[in-house]
């Protein structure tokens, strides 16, 4: 009779275990997740206002070349040439650029440890 007592009581601890186990990597990968979402949140948001002012600065160079060079839509013409140069080196190196980096920023977000 004891015996069987001892053994409940040892199956409700395992159970108790592996329930609290189990809600801590519950917590542990909603805390991980809301770290990786808000940091790429906050990069976002400096990425948007930094794209504004790319837009402003781009417009003004490009009617500031275009009164150089007489014409004002050759200024966006040497700026859309310069985006597509930007954009085929982009292409070239986007594992080294971008790829791996974002890879690696999830995988040490995912795997640091608190």
């Amino acid at each position: 009779m004891e015996n069987n007592s001892a053994i409940e009581k040892l199956i409700e601890r395992a159970e108790a275990y592996a329930k609290t186990s189990l809600e801590l990597y519950k917590y542990n990968a909603i805390d991980k997740s809301a770290d990786i979402f808000s940091t790429l949140a906050v990069r976002l948001a400096i990425t948007v206002v930094l794209i504004m002012f790319s837009l402003m600065i781009n417009i003004g160079l490009a009617l500031w070349i275009g009164e150089i060079l007489g014409k004002a839509y050759y200024g966006f013409f040497v700026i859309a040439v310069f985006y597509l140069l930007l954009a085929l080196l982009l292409y070239i190196f986007r594992k080294q650029w971008i790829k791996n980096p974002v890879s690696n920023f999830i995988i040490v977000k995912t795997l640091k440890e608190d």
